[in-house]
């Protein structure tokens, strides 16, 4: 975004209740013009001018924040590379600290910082939310209205001591979070799925479907992802069921990864997308690119919404069948939610074995009925024998994964698709989680084998990978 566009929004962000100037919530800002631009920061500078300066004992932290922030914004140099940070940082600085010796404003110096990174955060920033984002303890935000904003830390939630001016504020930073990505947010199109530079996906919902005003939830992106054995580390997983999957993925079975919001799906989609062969061509699929594939032939594909007039659509649908032309070794969807699920089933049966997919659902049986459900969707008149056919002859593997209760995500559940017995899909646990107990607020328990050997284990073994018996408990006495 050009610094002219930060400068109009950061000092709108300022006039707040002040200004009578109705909001401007759509994703317009990908859509002006220079001119018009220029006129619009001529209006502001005009504001600025006429703004009278008092003392900063008279007015609020409010009202010294806004005036310091106009006048600094009126000093910079429009020209200068925003995308520069650490540079245009320095440039804040030195300003911040010139405007605050020749107004003679004295402040502590924990005041001066906090005044200085209050700034500096609408400038290049995310106003309120940029120390957030900057947390890495922080997994998830959750505002709901300018006042409450809630995160989540270690799978628990909690309020923070963090707000925005009013509603207005909360759409311009909205705003600025869709416009360089082409979409937008208006009363015609109140909600939107879009992401931040670093990949983190962020949910937006304004008025009239929010009643408590503008709601935004952002997903942060790792800036380390987590590896396997972190995941083994945190008991997410075991180092048995990791060599499975492992040997799974590298035999280009297809796996659906199974769980509820917030269970840890794609984070372990991630993890299971890491044993792909180098040498194989990947292509994802999501609605907001998310996935951290290290491999070196990745092409990313990502949806697209409707523009104003209705137009332009590209669904996850479309993108899986377009995919199918660009010669994929691997397809990875990074969530089915629609149609789009009959496509994966038919490319996972046409040759493109090795692909992966989420699902929301709560366990394999539920997986199950709700890909039956999203082919239905497609509108194609199916009978349920054949989606169910289509289900048993593509999908080999599906792994559960769950939010327990004490705030840790497991995986539950690693169950081999068998093939069909009248009108049901026959199941087996490869691998369950069993909870010894519940003590100190955590769950006690261990994703453990069940002793029994898939029956694709002859697939496994012809590309030459050899897994011991004790892995899936054979020969060894099991520990209750």
């Amino acid at each position: 975004m050009s610094l002219l566009k930060r400068i109009e929004q950061g000092s709108q962000g300022q006039q707040g209740q002040q200004s009578a100037m109705p909001s401007q919530p759509s994703g317009g800002g990908s859509q002006g013009g220079g001119s018009g631009d220029s006129s619009r920061l001529s209006s502001i500078q005009a504001r600025r001018v006429s703004a009278p300066i008092t003392s900063p004992q008279a007015g609020s932290y409010f009202d010294l924040k806004a005036r310091v922030q106009n006048k600094l914004l009126a000093e910079l140099d429009p020209s200068t590379d925003i995308t520069k940070t650490d540079d245009v940082r320095k440039t804040i600085q030195d300003l911040f600290e010139q405007i605050l010796t020749e107004e003679n404003i004295v402040l502590s110096r924990p005041e001066r910082a906090r005044l200085f990174e209050q700034i500096a955060a609408e400038i290049l920033g995310l106003g309120p939310l940029q120390p957030l984002l900057e947390d890495d303890t922080i997994t998830e935000i959750m505002v709901n209205g300018a006042k409450n904003i809630y995160v989540e830390r270690k799978g628990k939630v909690h309020r923070v001591p963090v707000t925005f001016e009013n509603n207005e504020h909360v759409l311009r930073i909205i705003d600025r979070i869709v416009a360089p990505l082409g979409r937008r947010i208006d009363e015609s199109s109140p909600y939107v799925d879009a992401r931040l530079a670093d990949g983190s996906r962020v949910n937006a919902v304004i008025s009239p479907i929010s009643l408590v005003g503008p709601v935004l939830t952002i997903r942060k992106f790792s800036k380390n992802p987590i590896t396997v054995d972190q995941l083994i580390q945190f008991g997410s997983i075991t180092a048995e069921a990791v060599q499975f999957l492992k040997a799974c993925v590298e035999s280009r079975l297809n796996i659906i990864i199974s769980g509820g919001t917030g269970s840890g799906k794609t984070t372990l989609l991630n993890i299971l997308s890491g044993f792909i062969p180098a040498d194989e061509r990947i292509i994802t699929i999501e609605n907001a690119a998310e996935l951290q594939l290290r491999q070196e032939h990745v092409v990313t594909l990502e949806s697209r919404p409707p523009n104003i007039e209705g137009r332009g659509e590209i669904t996850i649908r479309d993108l899986v069948i377009n995919s199918l032309r660009m010669r994929p070794e691997r397809i990875i969807v990074g969530e089915c939610r629609g149609g789009e699920a009959l496509d994966m089933l038919q490319a996972m049966n046409t040759g493109h074995d090795g692909s992966m997919t989420t699902a929301h659902a709560n366990s394999p049986r539920d997986c199950l009925a709700r890909i039956e459900t999203m082919c239905l969707m497609a509108g194609m008149d199916l009978p349920a024998r054949a989606i169910r056919e289509q289900m048993a002859g593509a999908v080999e593997l599906i792994c559960q994964v769950s939010r327990m209760r004490d705030g840790t995500r497991k995986t539950v559940s690693i169950c081999e698709i068998n093939g069909m017995e009248g009108d049901v899909i026959t199941m087996t646990d490869i691998f369950a989680f069993e909870q010894t107990g519940f003590e100190n607020g955590q769950v006690i328990g261990r994703l453990r084998p069940t002793g029994l050997r898939p029956k694709f284990m002859d697939k496994i073994e012809s590309m030459g990978i050899h897994l011991p018996p004790s892995i899936f408990g054979i020969g060894e006495r099991r520990r209750l």
